[in-house]
């Protein structure tokens, strides 16, 4: 099959470099990238992407924001959900490489291009979640992921470009930074050894405990039925928190982190990640949600939100169970809207504090460990002479153990 035009994603870095050239070179066709801003890139990086794009020989290059909808769509839910992998891990790209896909998918199929590629390599996730969403939104087109197919490496990458004249910075070869709006990932080097700890200076836009300021600061969050919609009692747009979080997060040293986890294809992974505004976020969040919901609604939107975080992660987002928990999810924040307090000092963080006018936290009504309206004392011990009577009567049966 001739291929007449290929639609590339390009982040101007090495590896989606290395991709316009061998995909001219091999196929013989135009090449049209397309840079999909999710919060990575300042207006000077977008332009500067856009030269490097023009000189490298494309034919056409887009450059598309995808801010809003990227916190509107996936973010929102990701709070609502308190999601974080393995406890720790806020998915900082999962939901971005979700919406790239789509929005490059778009631009093939406007383009009337014969072909998709991305520069995933062959042992990460981002290559499934680039394959699936391609195959959902745009399934006649072919998929070509060079990286993956030559098992190429990035030193062998910066050589290939630097003949072509397009030298590459050495550090550049040495970490994978894929920076974004819910945080920056960061992979090579020492993250392949789990027993090496990661350099300080390896992140980049967070203080080191040395610099960050001696006295604590707080900072108070308002939500809105589980989104926030405050910083301060300043009402911000979504876009707008998760900025300046970050900075007041970034000023202390909140946010670093290390995650080891299974990959979509089944391998370890281990990645050190930046991402002070959504690990305050959810934890903030899950502080007023825990104020709000009942027992049971804790439990069952627990559940499902850890389920909804895998699928997402692994690349499966446009199976209609996402928009049935979506649904759900949304129904559980009906009452989840008032403020958490919130303290950083010396690389930590905590919420000391939080308040709704849907509190089931009612000291009128009960008191832990004092007193309460509902029952006395005599209800109480009632209540404990029965509760656990199936155990009683399985201990006491004969051949109970």
């Amino acid at each position: 099959m001739k291929l007449n035009k290929i639609v590339l994603a390009f982040s101007g870095g090495l590896d989606t470099s290395f991709c316009v050239h061998y995909l001219k070179e091999t196929y013989g066709c135009e090449v049209v990238t397309v840079t999909v801003d999710t919060g990575g890139f300042s207006g000077e990086e977008l332009a500067g992407i856009a030269a490097k794009a023009k000189k490298l020989g494309v034919a056409k290059h887009c450059a598309i924001d995808a801010k809003k909808e990227l916190f509107d769509r996936f973010l929102t839910y990701l709070i609502k959900g308190n999601v974080l992998r393995g406890g720790v891990y806020p998915l900082s790209v999962s939901a971005e490489r979700v919406i790239q896909a789509e929005k490059i998918a778009q631009v093939a199929l406007k383009e009337k291009a014969d072909a998709l590629a991305h520069g995933s390599t062959g042992a990460g996730n981002d290559q499934v979640r680039f394959d699936v969403a391609f195959r959902v939104l745009a399934p006649g087109l072919k998929i070509i992921a060079p990286i993956r197919e030559l098992s190429i490496t990035r030193k062998q990458e910066a050589e290939f470009l630097a003949k072509k004249g397009f030298p590459v910075e050495a550090k550049t070869t040495s970490y994978s930074v894929n920076k974004g709006m819910w945080g920056t990932t960061i992979g090579g080097k020492e993250t392949h050894d789990t027993w090496k700890e990661i350099p300080e200076e390896v992140f980049s836009r967070t203080s080191a405990i040395a610099d960050a300021p001696s006295a604590p600061e707080y900072l108070t969050l308002t939500f809105d039925k589980g989104v926030p919609i405050k910083l301060n009692g300043k009402k911000l747009n979504g876009v707008e928190m998760l900025g300046a979080l970050d900075a007041i997060a970034a000023k202390h040293g909140v946010g670093k982190g290390v995650h080891i986890g299974d990959t979509i294809l089944g391998i370890k992974g281990r990645i050190a990640f930046e991402a002070g505004a959504p690990l305050i976020l959810i934890k903030a969040h899950r502080e007023l949600e825990k104020l709000v919901l009942t027992k049971w609604q804790s439990f069952w939107k627990n559940q499902l939100s850890e389920f909804y975080g895998n699928l997402l992660h692994e690349g499966l987002y446009f199976d209609p169970v996402m928009r049935d928990i979506e649904k759900m999810l949304d129904s559980s924040q009906s009452a989840v809207s008032g403020e958490a307090k919130v303290k950083l000092h010396k690389e930590e963080f905590m919420v000391v504090g939080c308040k709704s006018g849907f509190s089931l936290m009612d000291q009128k009504v009960a008191t832990y460990g004092e007193e309460n309206a509902f029952y006395d004392g005599r209800d109480a011990e009632g209540f404990s002479k029965i509760y656990g009577l199936q155990g009683i009567l399985a201990k006491g049966r004969k051949g109970g153990r």
